[in-house]
């Protein structure tokens, strides 16, 4: 069984680091439009 949202869900709402002094909240970010969230491997890691 999945542990994330399915394709057309919803998204749950979360807070990320956008600067050492900024912080980033979906939620926020949709009021002003649409968002797309990308996700990808390797990102700081080796190889």
């Amino acid at each position: 069984m999945p542990s994330g949202p399915m394709v057309g869900e919803t998204a749950p709402d979360f807070e990320l680091p956008a600067s050492a002094s900024q912080r980033v909240r979906l939620s926020e970010a949709l009021r002003e439009g649409p968002v797309v969230l990308l996700f990808y491997v390797l990102d700081f890691s080796p190889g």
